[in-house]
Parts: C-alpha cells; sequence; structure tokens
C-alpha cells in the first residue's frame, strides 16, 4: 500500500490514530471537520466511469469546487439569513458532496431531503423545519428553488458568518410520523471516534486492494447509514467513493469489477436479491453443479469452527462463483436497517465473501457491527457489540435501550423538538446471548394472540417464507372479540387453484412447526407486493391497512394476449417480463404490472438495460412509477422509435 496515502504514516493503525488526535486538537466543529476530511488532497476522492473513461477527482480538487460552491450560494442566497435551514434534493454524486459542504460553509444548516417519499411528507419535512429555500435538480417545491445550474452562473460572493451548526437527517420513509434529527459537529465526532473501533478490531475492515480502499455509493447519501457509514467514515480517514450510475444489477456488477471497489454496504434486499439470482444461476447450470455446490457449502458449515481453515477453504473451493458476483476486490460488506435471511448471510460469508450485520436508527446514527472472525457468529445475525462510547442495554419489556454522546442532539416529532435523552428507547425488540445483542422485531408489531401470549412477526416470518411465495406478513387485525393474527402471503397473481393449495398445506405445516397453528387461522393470497416502490423492509402498518381498507388484490387468473395479436416489440417486452419474473410468456397480459406480478427494483432496472440495448432507447429516472405493465413499456418504446425515425 502506498504510504503516501496514508497521510505519511507508515500502516493504516497509526494513520486513523494520529488523524483523530488531530481532530481532537480542533474546535471539533463543521469547519474544523470539514478541513480535516480534505486535508490529504492527492487522495482519489471520487470516481465514475463516463463511456470508456474513467474520471477521478482527488480531495484537493473537491476542496477547492466547495470553496468555489460556497461562495456561488452565499451570493446567490444572500437575502436568506445566515443559520436558516437549506434542503438539499438530489441524487447521489460528487456535486451531492460538495454541495453538502458548500451549504455549511455558507452559514446553512443543510436538511437532507429524502427523493424516495412522496411530496406531502417532503412539505412537512420543509414547514417544521423552517427551510428557507432547496437546491434541487429534480423539482420545484413550495419554498425558493435553487438549480446547480443557478449555483454555477451565479456571481462568487463572499462567506462571512461562519459554518452552519446542524445537519437535518430525515427518518425513514417507512415511518407513519416523518422525524427530523439535527446532528451537530460534535455528534459526528462521537460517530467518527466509534468507526476506529471497526478498524481496529476487525482486520478485514481496513484492507485495501492494489493499495486502494473503495466505497461504492450504493445507499443514498441522505440515509443515515448512507451519511454516516459510507461517506462520513470513509471520507474522514479519506477513502475513495465510486459513483454508481444506476441501479441495474449488469451496472452494480461492471461498477464493482472495474473500479476494484472493496467495500459495498446495503440493505438486506439487495442482498437477499443478489443471493437469490447467484443460487438461480447456479442451479441454471445443471443439478449436478448444484449438488456440488451444497455439498461445498455444507462442507464450509463443517470447517466454521476453524476459521483460518475455512477461510483458506471458502476462498479455493468458490472463487468461480465470487468472479461471477462481484469478483476479487470485495473486502467487507454491512448490511443494515432490517432483518436480514440466515441463508443469505451463511451464502455470502460461505462462498468466501465477508457480510456483517449492523444496526443504527436516525435518532442515534450507527452504533454497532459485528466484527467476530467467526463464521457461526457472523452467520447468526447478531449486530455485534455498542461501538466505542456507545452503551446498550434492554429493558424490562425486552427493548433495545442506547446511549451514547454520538445520537442525534434532538428530533423534531409530529411538530415538537425532543431533546436527546440520556437512555434512548429504539423499541426494537433485542435479545443478549454470548456477549452479543440480537434484534428481533419492533415492540410496535407484537400481536397479542389469542391464547394470551405476544407473537413477535419478524422470526415467524422468516421461516414461513416456502418456495414460490414472494413474501409473508404476519399481522394483527382487530375483531369485535380481540386482535386476530392473520398470515398475508404474496404469490403471483397467476397462481391456479393447485399451486395455492400446495402452498397453504405447506404454511400451515411450518405454522405448526412454529407452534403458531392454532394462533393463525387465516392466511390470505394476494398478487400485491408486500414492499412497495422504495420501501427497504416490510411497513407492517402500511400493508394491515390496505388489507382492513380493500386495497389488497386477492389472486385471480388472467388470460393473456396470443401471441398473434401481438407486435414484435410487445412479444420482446413480455418475454423480458417473463424471464425476470419466472413467468411463463403466455401467462401475462398486456396489463401485467411487473412490480405487483412480484419484480423488484433491480429486476426492472435490468428489463430497462435490455430494451435499450435492443432498441437504443433510454429511460427516465422515474419510469418505474409510470411504466411498469406491457402495454405501457412496449408503447413507450415504440413512440420513441418512431420520434427517432
Amino acid at each position: 500500500m502506498n504510504n503516501r496515502t496514508l497521510g505519511g504514516y507508515k500502516s493504516i493503525n497509526s494513520f486513523v490514530d494520529g488523524k483523530l488526535s488531530a481532530y481532537e486538537k480542533t474546535e471539533k466543529d463543521f469547519n474544523a471537520l470539514f478541513e480535516m476530511m480534505f486535508s490529504e488532497k492527492e487522495n482519489v476522492m471520487y470516481e465514475k466511469s463516463e463511456g470508456y473513461r474513467v474520471v477521478k477527482t482527488t480531495y484537493g480538487q473537491a476542496y477547492e469546487d466547495v470553496i468555489r460552491l460556497s461562495d456561488k450560494v452565499s451570493f446567490l442566497l444572500s437575502s436568506v439569513p445566515r443559520g436558516s435551514v437549506i434542503g438539499l434534493y438530489m441524487e447521489n454524486s460528487l456535486l451531492w458532496i460538495e454541495l453538502f459542504w458548500a451549504i455549511l460553509r455558507a452559514g446553512y444548516s443543510p436538511l437532507l431531503l429524502n427523493l424516495r417519499v412522496d411530496k406531502e411528507r417532503i412539505g412537512y419535512a420543509l414547514d417544521v423545519s423552517g427551510a428557507a429555500a432547496v437546491i434541487s435538480d429534480k423539482k420545484e417545491f413550495s419554498v425558493r428553488t435553487v438549480t446547480p445550474e443557478e449555483i454555477e452562473g451565479a456571481a462568487a460572493g463572499k462567506c462571512v458568518g461562519g459554518f452552519g451548526r446542524s445537519v437535518f437527517i430525515m427518518s425513514s420513509g417507512t415511518s407513519e410520523h416523518i422525524k427530523l434529527c439535527s446532528y451537530t459537529a460534535n455528534e459526528f465526532y462521537f460517530l467518527i471516534k466509534g468507526s476506529l473501533g471497526i478498524i481496529k478490531k476487525c482486520r478485514i475492515s481496513k484492507k485495501h486492494y492494489k493499495g486502494e480502499l473503495k466505497q461504492l455509493t450504493f445507499l443514498p447519501f441522505y440515509h443515515i447509514f448512507g451519511l454516516v457509514a459510507m461517506y462520513i467514515w470513509f471520507a474522514f480517514f479519506s477513502r475513495t467513493f465510486v459513483q454508481l450510475n444506476d441501479m441495474a444489477p449488469d451496472t452494480i456488477v461492471n461498477t464493482v469489477k472495474r473500479h476494484n471497489v472493496t467495500h459495498i454496504f446495503a440493505v438486506p434486499l439487495f442482498w437477499e436479491t443478489v443471493y437469490k439470482t447467484a443460487i438461480k444461476a447456479i442451479k441454471a447450470r445443471g443439478e449436478k453443479t448444484y449438488e456440488k455446490f451444497e455439498k461445498g457449502m455444507r462442507i464450509a458449515d463443517r470447517l466454521s469452527s476453524c476459521p483460518p481453515l475455512y477461510r483458506a477453504f471458502t476462498r479455493l473451493l468458490f472463487k468461480e462463483v465470487r468472479e461471477n458476483i462481484f469478483g476479487p476486490s470485495i473486502s467487507f460488506m454491512i448490511t443494515g436497517g432490517s432483518r436480514i435471511s440466515y441463508d443469505a448471510l451463511r451464502f455470502f460469508n460461505n462462498i468466501g465473501y465477508r457480510l456483517a450485520n449492523g444496526y443504527g436508527m436516525s435518532e442515534i446514527g450507527i452504533t454497532s457491527v459485528e466484527l467476530s472472525s467467526d463464521p457461526r457468529v457472523i452467520n447468526s445475525g447478531s449486530v455485534g457489540k455498542p461501538l466505542d462510547g456507545i452503551t446498550y442495554s434492554i429493558s424490562d419489556s425486552g427493548t433495545l435501550l442506547v446511549s451514547g454522546s454520538c445520537m442525534a442532539e434532538y428530533v423534531i416529532k409530529d411538530g415538537q423538538r425532543q431533546d436527546r435523552p440520556d437512555v434512548f428507547d429504539t423499541k426494537d425488540l433485542a435479545e443478549y446471548k454470548n456477549g452479543r445483542y440480537y434484534i428481533t422485531g419492533r415492540s410496535d408489531d407484537l400481536i397479542a394472540g389469542p391464547s394470551g401470549e405476544n407473537i413477535n412477526p419478524g422470526p415467524a416470518e422468516e421461516k414461513l417464507c416456502i418456495p414460490g411465495v414472494r413474501g409473508v406478513c404476519l399481522t394483527g387485525v382487530s375483531t369485535e372479540n380481540g386482535v386476530s393474527p392473520v398470515l398475508i402471503v404474496s404469490v403471483s397473481k397467476y397462481a391456479d387453484e393447485e399451486e395455492l393449495g400446495s402452498y397453504e398445506e405447506k404454511l400451515k405445516e411450518k405454522l405448526a412447526e412454529l407452534d403458531l397453528r392454532s394462533q393463525v387461522n387465516k392466511i390470505v393470497f394476494v398478487s400485491d407486493e408486500l414492499i412497495k416502490g422504495d420501501e427497504f423492509k416490510l411497513n407492517r402498518r402500511r400493508i394491515l391497512n390496505d388489507y382492513v381498507n380493500g386495497r389488497l388484490n386477492v389472486v385471480e387468473k388472467e388470460r393473456a394476449a396470443s401471441d398473434e395479436s401481438l407486435d414484435q416489440i410487445t412479444l420482446f417486452v413480455r418475454d423480458c417480463f417473463a424471464a425476470a419474473l419466472e413467468i411463463p410468456a403466455e401467462r401475462i397480459s398486456l396489463q401485467s404490472d411487473f412490480f405487483t406480478d412480484g419484480g423488484s427494483s433491480l429486476d426492472y432496472f435490468a428489463v430497462m438495460a435490455q430494451l435499450q440495448r435492443q432498441f437504443g432507447v433510454s429511460f427516465p429516472s422515474n419510469a418505474g412509477a409510470e411504466m411498469s405493465t406491457v402495454e405501457s413499456l412496449s408503447d413507450y418504446v415504440k413512440e420513441r422509435m418512431k420520434n427517432a425515425d
């Protein structure tokens, strides 16, 4: 590894110790954090692919851009009082990072707006924060909206009055009530300090590839995991970020391989999708190949009690599998935000990668990551031990309690400011076993069963996912006689009576194994995708609401249009749907909807890529929201081709 990237220090450990020590001697405000983050000016900060070129930007170049942009923001918003809140509404990019710092340097507090929530929730966030303006390259807002082009074209003012004081983060879009969490540079300092434990205790987390450590910009910067674990942690130690241009599976794989990405942090939905896709590809190579793979996985399980032998075996046996997924550069991956299955964790770790579970919330930052080198512990789904400076405990009601100086200074909830408590109740159900913590579900998701015992849906749902079923949600419906547990099961709307009967029989067997057969006496099959739009985990409250109000679609057979009635473009689109959804083409109609039929966002991007290659047309970024049926997509392709002619 080139010591030049380590600020002249001889090792990573001495570099991180030295850099944090230097930062601790400053005022530890945003001005000091900015200067510290951009101090290794020759290090590559950002890489992106532009056609056949790889464009690189150093920390020194980005530093100069921030100075220039902040002077322009200061001039353009000269009528806005310093200290005001300014929204930032953009996708991940180098410009997002530069404008984030430009807003702070101009004396304002950035509000990181969630691009995946509706306009009502965005409006609420702007209102309760008192935002005076929004910088956006996408849409207009109720307050003054400024585009990056306007900023570039503005005269250069002069920043006066120092940096802004706070950064506001919106809570996850799956929450019924959006919360705004205010973080100062002081909380960021403790979050950075906590990350040192990861570097010191987990050798593989600091592993470089060909002398470089690169983080894929998969998670949005406006999310707590994306901002802290992905950006703040890695930018403080001047590592490199790699731009992900879109979410098409081919783009992700090619970006990782082309740029030699070493770190990927993502939500469970991503890992589960990659895992299922990989298993599907292995099975497609024949029964013997799949049996050989499964035998290797079983041997890896047996060797897991001896980590050195386990690692040597998995690196050797599954080299080809890794090459077909992300390649050899990946060293450390983290999942967080919701439950991940044992099968997905086992798959990634057994084939020679390292996928660990982490824990955090918008209100408390990132507070733990599983750092054990024991595969059995990693695969168990533990979130590990609290990071340095964080304390965990479990309440009498079984919820995880967190304390530490890294938590948000205050939270705005339902329009009211709530200052940081000494101890924060996460409402997440937790267990403490063998010195480690496990998140088992949410306390507000507990269902009071007929027997009087609470049913925790999370662990049960994991065991109720049977082959052929796209997803399940165990919820409680209020009746005159109390709460009635209902199992909502998502299947293809083309499932026939025989298939539904088979699913029901297997689900009842699973419920019996879980001692829930007498508790759950209603199974409802729906064609809806349970995780909708930009949700990354089950929103049980929304699903229950949809069920009670009749907004879920009971499975019905639908007759597809005959081949003779379809033109070649429509046939191609239909076949793309069929391949992605694993449904016979003849059972797909013109009105078949990609998402309600079980397709994920990643699957959809793959279909977009196929259509673009086949017909040479491009698609808008919001295509998934407006074009999700066979008919709407084929009509769009035909219209674009007609205009091109």
